[in-house]
């Protein structure tokens, strides 16, 4: 990993973890945006616009899954350039579903990352350091959190458990080479591609990078990530 700055991409997870803390059941003001009861993030963001707008290819899995597919949000710096994004298979996840529904979720998370070299900000007065594997790694295993609720958790203490997680995720993201990853190849438009991956109590990590000019993360619980492929997206109407 480059940097710290470099790595977090903005800081921004692919999956706002602010959005999906919040407990329903806590806040008797509607939101600013309505909400889709089975995903925390705002449906408004869920179109295709800001996917459109990149320059880069997308990702999701291959044609070999034969489930559901659903856009989420993408990640727009302070030039307008958009950075990373992510695409949805399978359930759409929720930070109690497993909980409050006794369902196991089924689902696994896309998340595609500009691979981007040294360049100079919009503004011109800086420089943006390169994304890397790690940014990916950390995008995908945070966005893993953003979904999962430990059980026997009271919601007033789960903010603080994300906070720490989220950390983890970066320390972790920050040493791919370390013992807590392992190697696992997949392909990637036909192509095996290696990966590095990682398994939790709440679901599965992977990262790795593309012939393309992207960096790969994904994330999931339910399904097994030894049995899955990427491609990249043709077109994003089969995108819900």
């Amino acid at each position: 990993m480059e940097t710290t700055s470099s790595s977090r991409v903005g800081t921004q997870p692919a999956e706002a973890p602010a959005a999906a803390q919040q407990d329903p059941q806590d806040t008797q003001d509607p939101p600013a945006q309505p909400l889709d009861e089975a995903n925390p993030v705002p449906v408004a963001r869920r179109t295709a616009e800001g996917f459109l707008a990149a320059d880069f290819p997308w990702y999701g899995l291959d044609g070999a899954f034969a489930g559901r597919r659903w856009l989420m949000q993408v990640a727009v710096a302070a030039d307008g350039t958009v950075e990373h994004g992510s695409t949805g298979h399978g359930d759409e996840p929720s930070a109690r579903g497993e909980l409050a529904t006794g369902e196991k979720e089924r689902f696994a998370v896309v998340v595609t990352v500009a691979s981007n070299p040294l360049r100079r900000s919009g503004d011109g007065t800086g420089v943006l350091e390169a994304t890397s594997v790690s940014s990916a790694a950390w995008l995908a295993g945070s966005g893993l959190l953003a979904y999962s609720w430990p059980g026997q958790m009271d919601h007033s203490l789960r903010s603080d458990w994300l906070d720490q997680q989220t950390e983890a995720a970066w320390e972790l993201a920050d040493d791919l080479g370390g013992e807590d990853w392992s190697t696992l190849s997949l392909p990637v438009d036909g192509e095996p591609t290696p990966f590095h991956y990682r398994e939790s109590e709440f679901g599965w990590v992977l990262a790795g990078s593309t012939g393309s000019g992207v960096h790969l993360g994904a994330y999931g619980r339910g399904m097994s990530a030894y049995g899955i492929g990427f491609a990249a997206i043709e077109d994003l109407g089969t995108y819900e």
